[in-house]
This record gives C-alpha cells, sequence and structure tokens, in this order.
C-alpha cells in the first residue's frame, strides 16, 4: 500500500515531478512532462505498477524500513534521507538534474556509507502507461535501457544490477565514506543513447541553481524559511519550456479516502496558475510572471470568446477526462482519472483572478505589454456579455449552475482593474460604461448576494449557504476590512464552516448523498480556504488569532514543509493531490498579510443596512 500522503517528499526539474516515500521508494513519476503518462504509479496501486525502492535491505519478509531523518539541502529541492540501522547510517541523496533544452531528464539517486556498513537494496519496476506495460529490458555495456514504444528509460548503476522477473535489482553493502550513484535518464527510444552522467557534477550545479534562485526572494517578514520553501514548491509545479504552472503534479488522490472526488490536477487552471504568479511576482520572482503571460497570450490566443478555464501545460484545449480502472485508486479510492471534464465549464471568476494576477505583475516590476493589455481589454468585453449567467464557480460543482456571489466579486475585480489599466493609459476601453457597469454589479452583489438577517453574504444569490471563498472579499477590495458585512461574513464562516479542530471547510457536503455541488461523499478542511481565514482576521485587527491560525497550519505540513490540498480533521491527515499548489499560494498570501499588520477595525453595527457601501483598494 501507499505510504501517508505527507509521508512523501517532491523533486523535480520544472518539466515534471517525482514523489518519494520515506522508505526510498519513488511511487510517483510521469516521465519528461507532468502529464505523461505515469512510469512509476504505485501511488495509485501497488509496486507492481511501478516503483523504485531505494534503501537499507529489509529483513525477510518484512517492508523496507522509513528514514530515520530526512530533509532538503538548504533551500533548494535536493532531497536528504538518512537511515540509522543495527549495522551503521546511510544517506541517500535524491534529485532532478535541471533538464536544459535538448537534455533529457534524470532522476539521481546517490547513497552515501556514513557510519558503520550498511546492506542495501535498490528495486527498480517501471511500467510504461499507468502501470499497464512492461518495457523490453536489454543491457548495453554496464548501461540498461527499458524501452517501450517510443519511450525509453536509461539506468546508469555503480553497483552491479541485474533483471529479475521484470524489475531491477541491485543488493550491495556500502561502508562509511563510499558514494554510490544511481541515475534514471528518460528520452524518446530513437535517439542515441544519452551521455553517462556525471552524477558529481549535476548535483553541484542543481544544488548552485536552486540557492541562487532562492537567494531572490525579497520577503523579510516573519516565518522566511516556510515562505521559501512554498515559493520553491511553486517553482517545481512551472513548466519551463512554456511558462504554465500545473495545480498539481498527481493525479486522483482523494478528498475523502474511498470516495469518488478524485481528479487529475496536472493542468493548468488559469485561476490557480494566477494566484500562483502573483504570489511569486510578490515575493520577486517576475521571470517566472512574465513566462506565464507568455503562456496565458499563445494558450489563449484571440479566441477570447471561447476561453476555458484550464489548459495544458503546453496550451493543449483538449483534456478529455476518462477513467483508469486497471489502477485500485491510492487506499481504494476509486475511479483514478485522467484527464478534467472542468475544462468545459463556465467559470466567470476566472478571468477576474488573471487580470489581478497580471495587475500584480505589472505592480511588483513586470513591463507593460500591449498584447497582454489588448487581451485584458477583449475578455472585459466577454464578460459584458456573460456576467448575469449562472455558472459553476471557483469549486467546479457537477451540479447545476448557479449566480455564485463570489464569481460576481471577481466580474467586479476584472472590471476594476481594467478600469485602472485603462486610466493609467496603457489600454484604451470604454471606460466611462465600465465604471457605470463595476457600480452595477457592485450594487447587486449587495443586494441579492447578503442575507441581512444573518448579516452575512452567501454562496450563491437567494440561497443560505456559505462559501469559504467569500472571505477574499476584503482582499481583493470589493468592500473594506471594516465593514461590518465583511466582518459578518467572517463571523458566519468561522462558525458555519468549521470543523472540529478550527480548520475550514470549502462549503457542506450531504455525505453519502448528491450533494449542492453534484457529487455524493464528503472532504476534508480545505487547506487554501483556513489561509484565507488568516488573511481575514490579520486584516480585521485579529493579529494573535491569525498569527496562531496560521502556525497551526503550517504544522499540518509534512516534515519537508510540503502541503496537500486538504487536511481530514478525523483521522489526521492530508488529503487530496500533492504537493498542492493552491495551498502554497494561500500560505505565501497568508504569511504577507501578518507581516504587513492589521487594518484598523471598527465596532460592527446592530443592523447590515447601515453599512456604508464603500469600496476598498486592494
Amino acid at each position: 500500500m501507499a505510504s501517508l500522503i505527507e509521508d512523501y517528499a517532491l523533486v523535480g526539474d520544472m518539466r515534471t515531478a517525482a514523489l518519494i516515500s520515506r522508505t526510498g521508494a519513488v511511487d510517483w513519476l510521469c516521465p519528461g512532462r507532468f502529464d505523461a503518462p505515469a512510469v512509476f504509479a504505485g501511488l495509485l496501486g501497488g509496486p507492481e505498477h511501478g516503483s523504485w525502492t531505494l534503501g537499507p535491505s529489509p529483513a525477510p519478509g518484512t517492508p523496507p524500513p522509513p528514514a530515520t531523518r530526512r530533509r532538503y539541502l538548504g533551500n533548494s529541492l535536493v532531497l536528504e534521507s538518512e537511515w540509522t540501522t543495527a549495522t551503521g547510517v546511510v544517506r541517500v541523496t535524491d534529485f532532478m538534474t535541471r533538464a536544459d533544452p535538448g537534455r533529457p531528464g534524470q532522476l539521481v539517486r546517490i547513497a552515501e556509507g556514513i557510519r558503520g556498513r550498511v546492506p542495501m537494496r535498490s528495486e527498480l519496476t517501471a511500467r510504461y502507461g499507468y502501470g499497464t506495460t512492461r518495457p523490453r529490458v536489454r543491457a548495453e555495456g554496464d548501461r540498461t535501457v527499458l524501452t517501450a514504444g517510443p519511450d525509453a528509460l536509461w539506468l546508469d548503476a555503480q553497483p552491479p544490477t541485474f533483471h529479475n522477473d521484470g524489475s531491477m535489482l541491485s543488493e550491495f553493502a556500502i561502508a562509511a565514506g563510499q558514494r554510490l550513484s544511481f541515475t534514471l535518464t528518460w528520452q524518446p527510444s530513437h535517439h542515441a543513447p544519452p551521455p553517462v552522467p556525471d552524477t558529481e557534477t549535476v548535483l553541484a550545479a542543481t544544488l548552485a541553481f536552486w540557492r541562487t534562485w532562492s537567494a531572490r526572494c525579497t520577503y523579510t517578514g516573519p516565518g522566511r524559511d516556510a515562505v521559501i520553501r512554498s515559493l520553491i514548491t511553486l517553482k517545481a509545479l512551472t513548466y519551463e519550456p512554456t511558462g504554465a504552472v500545473v495545480a498539481a503534479p498527481t493525479t486522483s488522490l482523494p478528498e475523502e479516502i474511498g470516495g469518488v472526488r478524485n481528479w487529475d490536477y496536472r493542468y493548468t487552471w488559469l485561476r490557480d496558475s494566477a494566484f500562483t504568479v502573483g504570489a511569486l511576482a510578490r515575493n520577486g520572482y517576475v521571470d517566472e510572471a512574465r513566462a506565464w503571460r507568455r503562456w496565458l497570450l499563445a494558450a489563449i490566443g484571440h479566441d477570447t470568446e471561447n476561453v476555458q478555464i484550464m489548459y495544458g501545460i503546453d496550451g493543449k484545449r483538449d483534456l478529455a477526462e476518462t477513467e483508469l480502472p486497471h489502477l485500485p485508486g491510492y487506499e481504494a479510492s476509486r475511479p483514478v482519472r485522467v484527464g478534467n471534464a472542468a475544462a468545459g465549464q463556465l467559470q466567470l471568476d476566472v478571468v477576474g483572478e488573471v487580470i489581478d494576477a497580471l495587475h500584480t505583475a505589472r505592480a511588483n516590476g513586470l513591463e507593460h505589454c500591449s498584447e497582454a493589455a489588448a487581451l485584458q481589454v477583449r475578455l472585459v468585453r466577454v464578460l459584458e456579455k456573460l456576467w448575469q449567467r449562472p455558472d459553476e464557480g471557483i469549486w467546479e460543482v457537477r451540479g447545476p449552475r448557479r449566480h455564485f456571489v463570489h464569481s460576481k466579486v471577481m466580474v467586479w475585480v476584472a472590471l476594476d482593474r481594467t478600469i485602472r489599466l485603462i486610466e493609467a493609459g496603457e489600454a484604451s476601453g470604454p471606460v466611462e460604461r465600465w465604471r457605470t457597469l463595476r457600480d452595477e454589479i457592485h450594487r447587486e452583489v449587495c443586494e441579492k448576494g447578503f442575507d441581512t438577517v444573518r448579516n452575512t453574504f452567501t454562496q450563491s444569490y437567494g440561497s443560505t449557504g456559505l462559501d469559504a471563498a467569500l472571505l477574499q472579499i476584503p482582499s481583493v477590495g470589493f468592500l473594506p476590512p471594516n465593514d461590518p458585512r465583511v466582518l459578518g461574513t467572517i463571523t458566519a464562516v468561522q462558525h458555519e464552516l468549521t470543523t472540529g479542530d478550527g480548520f475550514l471547510l470549502r462549503y457542506t457536503t450531504s455525505g453519502d448523498r448528491v450533494g449542492g455541488d453534484g457529487l455524493p461523499g464528503d472532504e476534508g478542511a480545505f487547506l487554501a480556504c483556513s489561509f484565507w481565514l488568516v488573511e481575514a482576521l490579520a486584516m480585521t485587527g485579529r493579529q494573535d488569532a491569525a498569527g496562531t491560525l496560521f502556525d497551526r497550519l503550517l504544522g499540518l505540513g509534512s516534515d519537508l514543509g510540503l502541503l496537500a490540498e486538504e487536511w481530514d480533521p478525523a483521522a489526521k491527515r492530508q488529503l487530496g493531490n500533492y504537493p498542492q499548489g493552491l495551498s502554497h499560494w494561500a500560505a505565501l498570501d497568508a504569511a504577507r498579510r501578518l507581516a504587513a499588520g492589521a487594518c484598523p477595525r471598527i465596532p460592527a453595527p446592530r443592523s447590515a443596512e447601515s453599512a456604508p457601501l464603500a469600496v476598498a483598494a486592494p
């Protein structure tokens, strides 16, 4: 069975990523691209679906032992795992080399004896096509090549390696001071053999890259180490050839163990990638914002009438959703899905998030781009036609469309930021008409999306349900933090959506019945929503409560500082795809909000009707 989600470490090369368990098992790897079919899919099944374990030899009939300790080497994505055994101490260093153009991708694993002499075992079982296809295995001198159709893996191992029933095995002992390496290289099968790697040289180059990149961080507030780890994680989710950003490097890690809420996150959501780019830009990483803007222009093209809410990392539009019945799923959570049908949904909020990210990037040093400004204006022209329609909203419900309040607020954001762009002389458009429309949307949201009896905004017009996304109302500037309606909404969300351990659900679900989101089952506390609560508390003068919640949220992360999408408050474990970019983005924004201090708080009046209809700048 696969490990706990939070027991996995991440290594990557800004093209793909691997997940490595505490036992030294690489249980997830899609060679060459985040969205390629996995060659190690043990995460969603078992070792027979592909895995590579390297660590101390287990006793006969026992599973591989977990590492005694592990860490990333400084501010890098180079993983060190150590095992203390009865005969000594051994360390394994895992990393991916940064794949320059034209250079194949590589996963490097270096075993190093620290003390004594430790028996070791490497077992590599490669299964192409998400665990369906055994490769042809052949020796080329001291090297091994595993081929299936157009794909090839080249294994360079310093210890002797032999083929055993579809797996590559190495059994050896390592003494103090010894370093023995394994390198797995992926490339098309028709290419000439890749160069034999110099593992020590590529290790030094990989460390130098990450240290140089991390040093560009401009954040100097509290929790800087956690901020840098989140930034490194977001960088690892970028697809460097195009500038795209995936939501997570995995598919079908469940939001409920044994449930059906299992989705493929290896694509670029406009919303999630916009959040990521904004966070990177605010912390000194404008190059990534520039690359994403270039990807955005290419992905959307001139077809603003048919903008999708997500695209492939290369801008592909067809992300047809299918199921893989041969995989039993993580802890029997079925189905396992590839592709994502939400790509065809109407989610009005995404244009607001994209435009806000462009606005944030410009405010943090990204140079003006006339093509991006023109795209922004075209997108708002489309929103003029669509904003009064119901949609599926930020949470991609698979039930009936509704007039989601958050969606309307983000349409307001799109108009507001574009009006500012025009006022700055960097674009042209019908600014007076759009000012009028901005005010109209604001009035409608406050009239139709606000429950005056309960003093709270609601999830959708006319509903009684709440939505943690409403916590973004002050942070995007729709209303000031001290507006009584904001204060009432924060209180209501805390009261109605808080789990037993103090973290937030996105919205309420219906157990075994199909709920308002069109799906049966429940889910865990949504980590990004809880970080939004940190921001909301900090903005409304409750700095101590915000800081306490922030520290507790960071404590939910793995020992390496990685966060999944959700937290199971009953089982006390992480849930959902991992690591999740949305969670790390929200942690970054919460940290910056805490470092900035609180806005002045005013007492809430008895009635929401007496509150001023103010509009705050973000």
